[in-house]
């Protein structure tokens, strides 16, 4: 599947300022946010792609990593260093048309880990070895990260065999010689023009099987599930931020323990609402007449509806403090606070030229007397 240009999708040119990127979103955003278009699915999904889109070129590095490789750029423990040098590695060895051989340390060393694409064991590990960790991502809107849930994800991992106990010889049968290496404990693997030998995956390199392979896992002692797992979002999951799931990556070879689950938050910006910290800060629209005279308006937060006292004479941008009305307390962390941006509105409709005349009045001095260029 091609890469989505998000450049596209929030209409803006690559070059585009932060700032710019910013504003684009913005108004999309309001436009498509499922709180503005309830039952829409269409404009649920649209919402979704703009928040992905928004997430990368909003973040100097990622939007970077995105402009050079583009979405595989953003893959959890993707490295650009060695993906740079294979791209480099293979534009050469086209231009060569060579078939080289080489030794899996020296591949080692030269492309480490890159995508598990050269990685191979150069020894026998006959003992019980520790599954690997899955990574994996979670979309999370904005208010239920602020709030923190329980959710539930579905995928399908290894997991040990319950006939073989997870050791993938069926019980009660005699050592054999592994059929995948023929009893040598290695196998040639070939990458492109790269022709190399690996341990044996089958026998672990010891080029024998403790006896018959499991019919259940074929001889893996492993096999695949569909697992629903239960996962605790605390309140102020910060974006990008692992969560860690213990035990619930893939199951250890050999009696080895399982290997963990982490999945990265990636948190849909919110069209009102931003976050700092434990602290929220939300533009709330006021009448002309509120901020004159002052009132006690109903105001929406994270945690629910609350009374807020306008100050009479209030400015445009002034902010209120609303002390622990932002992210909520976890463990020993202490609940954040919510600002409130006053944004003074004046009406659409039209308004009688002597009220008008009356409000100018009113200032008693040129609102503008202290700007000097």
């Amino acid at each position: 599947m091609a890469d989505q240009d998000y450049y596209k999708i929030l209409g803006v040119a690559r070059g585009a300022a932060k700032d710019d990127v910013r504003k684009a979103y913005r108004k999309l955003a309001r436009k498509y946010h499922p709180d503005l278009n309830p039952g829409n699915k269409e404009a649920e999904s649209k919402f979704k792609t703009l928040s992905v889109a928004y997430d990368v070129l909003s973040d100097e590095k990622k939007r970077k990593l995105y402009d050079e490789f583009g979405e595989a750029g953003l893959a959890t423990g993707f490295d650009a260093e060695k993906a740079r040098t294979y791209e480099q590695w293979r534009q050469q060895s086209a231009r060569a048309g060579a078939t080289q051989s080489f030794d899996t340390d020296d591949l080692g060393d030269l492309f480490g880990g890159l995508g598990g694409m050269f990685r191979g064991r150069t020894r026998a590990q006959t003992g019980p070895q520790r599954g690997s960790d899955i990574e994996s991502s979670m979309e999370i809107d904005f208010l239920d990260a602020v709030r923190g849930f329980q959710t539930a994800i579905a995928l399908d991992r290894p997991v040990s065999c319950d006939p073989c106990r997870g050791t993938g010889t069926k019980v009660g049968t005699m050592p054999r010689v592994c059929p995948q290496c023929g009893g040598s404990g290695n196998v040639a693997v070939a990458q492109g023009p790269l022709q190399f030998r690996q341990a044996c995956p089958r026998c672990a390199g010891s080029g024998k099987l403790p006896g018959d392979p499991c019919s259940a896992c074929a001889g893996s002692g492993r096999v695949t599930r569909a697992e629903t797992i239960r996962v605790n979002i605390p309140p102020g999951a910060d974006p990008g931020k692992r969560i860690r799931l213990k035990g619930k990556g893939e199951a250890g070879f050999r009696g080895g323990p399982a290997g963990d689950l982490f999945i990265t938050p990636r948190i849909r910006p919110h069209p009102l609402i931003t976050r700092s910290g434990r602290d929220l800060t939300m533009e709330l629209p006021i009448t002309v007449g509120e901020a004159v005279r002052g009132a006690n308006i109903e105001v929406p937060t994270p945690s629910g509806p609350i009374n807020v006292k306008i100050p009479a004479g209030t400015q445009s941008g002034q902010q209120l403090r609303i002390k622990g009305k932002g992210v909520g307390a976890h463990g020993q962390t202490a609940a954040g606070d919510l600002y409130l941006h006053l944004m003074v509105r004046v009406p659409k409709k039209e308004v009688a030229q002597d009220v008008i005349d009356k409000i100018d009045q009113a200032y008693g001095e040129n609102v503008r007397q202290n700007i000097r260029l």
